[in-house]
């Protein structure tokens, strides 16, 4: 299920603006001259208003310096974050995840020692996997997650992206774009039903409670037990 969102005080907002401000700041070198392009051209205009008219324009001048700047931040932030975690294992779940919508992430629901992972992801698009690390090693994994998940999603739309910049791949910055305007073949129902059926198939068998039966138990553990 979609996880309920937290309430931010003004106070918490204020200060995860100012880390993504300081982020933003080390990665992309145009940032601080964009900002102060966007405080100071709509500043001019404001007391250029208000010297021809009236102090009425002064605050709508704020306003629009406010409006400036955090276009400007929501623009490079999303191109700098982007640009960190092009080539980071696990970076496709992390973007799944803060996506907003009603996106059921599973990370690495396959994986290897090197590092390749595949992520499931459902969502009013159907299913999709995500495939990040070696092109190769992946493609792998995918053919063994479309095998295993085609038993169980019906007739439930599939897709499957192997993240990377070669031909035939998805670059990590046009993940969201992509997703996006996948058409929408199911509804919250149906997401839910989903979610339950293939968490049913990826969720680990547990050992059962209680004293292990006789045929169960290994090789001279009657034995032991008698000794003791």
């Amino acid at each position: 299920m979609a996880k309920p969102q937290e309430k931010v005080s003004f106070g918490q907002r204020l200060k995860q603006i100012g880390m993504v401000f300081q982020f933003t700041a080390k990665q992309d070198r145009w940032f601080a001259p964009l900002v102060a392009a966007a405080v100071l051209i709509p500043l001019a205009l404001t007391v250029v208003a208000v010297i021809l008219w009236s102090w009425i324009w002064l605050p709508i001048g704020i306003l629009f310096v406010l409006l400036a700047v955090l276009i400007v931040l929501n623009l490079r932030s999303n191109k700098a974050m982007m640009n960190a975690a092009e080539g980071q294992p696990g970076a496709a779940a992390q973007i799944m995840e803060n996506m907003r919508g009603d996106w059921r992430v599973t990370p690495a629901v396959s994986s290897t020692t090197q590092m390749d992972m595949v992520h499931l992801v459902i969502g009013k698009p159907g299913v999709i996997l995500l495939a990040e690390g070696n092109p190769q090693r992946v493609r792998g994994l995918l053919g063994q997650e479309k095998r295993r998940l085609s038993k169980v999603i019906g007739s439930a739309p599939l897709h499957d992206y192997v993240i990377g910049q070669d031909e035939g791949e998805l670059p990590i910055r046009k993940l969201r774009t992509t997703l996006l305007r996948l058409p929408r073949a199911l509804s919250g129902k149906d997401v839910n039903s989903l979610d339950k059926r293939l968490k049913a198939l990826t969720a680990r068998p547990q050992m059962p409670k209680g004293a292990i039966p006789k045929n169960m138990r290994p090789p001279g553990a009657s034995r032991q037990s008698r000794g003791r």
